[in-house]
């Protein structure tokens, strides 16, 4: 819907970086926030983000719809103007009284040509309102101006900084408002819990954030860069901060005003047990990588034994058996290999494959032969234990092409992997002898792989040989 109201890339670019961050101006000024976007008539609404500590106004779904025609004055007040339009009147919505505001939109490249290229409207409902305490009152000032920002064009701020998302804190985790010197005007009291928990004594107001926490044990002994932006509100960066006992994680916003910096925003949470959560899922991921090693490992040790009993034997047949078992081996060790680079139990099967068509040219050399192998399509991702049946049945099936249908002769050996909504399907083309009889035979290799595409993975498997020559092994797997 954005992409056919606002038809320039940065527009489109901007509005996604607005929505991505509105959930703070939302829970700040206690309001639903709507984004209206032009149309060819009228506007319509793209975007509704509700607040998470007051009443909502819309408990339907208003995306989609055109405004009404009180608020369509306003919208269209604030696109001609290109600045806010602010309602005198109490309106009613569905029953409860409401107070409704305008903001034009502008990208961070504003002049005064500048068109907007969408409105938010702010939807307060007065139907449950109480006197206002202070809480209420300095988180609804930093809505209002953050909300001014939008207007601007100067927020969202770019944020940068490495540190995780997951814990970010939001307004009602923890606000703490700083003038332009980095000096505490209000501390919500979830953010007073934070600290005071972090070792603070008493309020934090009248205080400088970042004075009061380097005098705190631990408070800079690991020196994030961003970190003294944050606990002045001189950049926009979020960080993560270890206290004794207690992980504290920090976000700030500049408030800005007429291009100049007027004081910030600093959001904080305890997020102790979620980074205790962390180190534990990357010490259980770097234990299952471990284990993909050494089990990777062992198969290769045993591929070896296998090659060296292969060599000591005189038996053309027992050559050729313990041939066949080595790459079996080698086939299941790639996955392992390849399970040990990544945390994810899903295996990109292309790499996989990839690595098994390595061992093609070995089995060309036992076979003396020179062959060529070609690779379309993509298997995309498998789970891990479908990975490993699918490299032994693919193991097998080229294995055979060498050995069985190109019989010593130079040829080629193509393989197209089409990965549809729920069926994988693979083919497997020689341009060799094709089947004998045009029958298939019944060797271990033919079982293994008729076994492990039925039963384990659940798939068919057909042999064929075209008129051209050559024979064609088409799988088809459920995804």
């Amino acid at each position: 819907m954005l992409a056919v109201a606002v038809k320039d890339f940065q527009g489109e670019s901007w509005l996604s970086a607005v929505l991505a961050d509105w959930q703070l101006v939302a829970d700040a000024a206690f309001s639903d926030l709507v984004l209206w976007v032009p149309n060819r008539t009228t506007f319509e609404a793209s975007a509704h983000a509700r607040p998470a500590a007051a009443p909502t106004l819309f408990y339907r779904d208003i995306i989609g719809n055109s405004p009404r025609s009180d608020w369509a004055k306003q919208i269209n007040q604030a696109w001609t103007t290109k600045e806010p339009a602010f309602g005198s009147e109490l309106e009613r919505f569905e029953g409860n009284a409401s107070r409704v505001s305008a903001y034009p939109v502008f990208t961070p490249d504003k002049s005064k040509d500048s068109m907007p290229i969408a409105i938010i409207t702010r939807h307060t409902n007065l139907g449950e309102s109480r006197m206002p305490n202070k809480l209420k009152l300095n988180f609804v000032a930093v809505g209002e101006e953050l909300l001014k920002m939008i207007s601007e064009g100067c927020y969202p701020t770019a944020e940068s900084g490495s540190a995780p998302k997951r814990g970010a804190p939001r307004a009602n985790d923890g606000l703490i408002r700083l003038d332009a010197a980095g000096r505490v005007l209000f501390a919500s009291p979830s953010a007073l819990s934070v600290f005071n928990a972090a070792g603070v004594d008493g309020e934090l107001e009248g205080r400088l954030l970042a004075e009061t926490v380097k005098a705190l044990p631990t408070g800079f002994n690991q020196v994030d860069e961003g970190l003294p932006l944050i606990l002045t509100g001189k950049g926009a960066w979020r960080s993560d901060v270890d206290f004794e006992g207690q992980t504290v994680s920090l976000r700030s916003v500049p408030l800005m005003s007429d291009g100049k910096r007027n004081g910030a925003i600093v959001l904080c949470r305890d997020v102790t047990q979620l980074r205790v959560r962390d180190r534990e899922l990357i010490s259980k991921d770097a234990t299952i990588r471990e284990i993909h090693h050494r089990v990777k490992n062992n198969l290769q040790t045993v591929a070896s034994l296998l090659r060296i009993q292969s060599r000591q034997t005189k038996s053309e047949e027992v050559k050729e058996s313990l041939a066949q078992a080595m790459r079996r081996v080698s086939a299941i060790a790639v996955v392992h290999d390849v399970l040990t680079e990544g945390v994810d139990q899903d295996v990109s099967f292309d790499q996989v494959f990839k690595r098994i068509l390595t061992l093609v040219p070995e089995t060309a050399v036992t076979n003396n032969t020179q062959v060529t192998t070609e690779f379309e399509g993509s298997f995309g991702e498998l789970p891990a234990e479908r990975s490993t049946s699918l490299a032994l049945v693919l193991t097998e099936i080229v294995s055979n092409a060498v050995e069985h249908g190109l019989e010593g002769n130079p040829g080629v050996i193509q393989v197209t992997a089409e990965r549809e909504k729920k069926i994988l399907r693979i083919t497997v083309e020689d341009n060799g002898v094709g089947l004998p009889e045009g029958k298939l035979g019944s060797g271990l290799g033919t079982q293994i792989v008729k076994t492990l595409v039925e039963s384990e993975l659940r798939g068919k498997i057909n042999w064929t040989s075209p008129i051209r020559g050559g024979t064609r092994v088409v799988l088809e797997i459920p995804v």
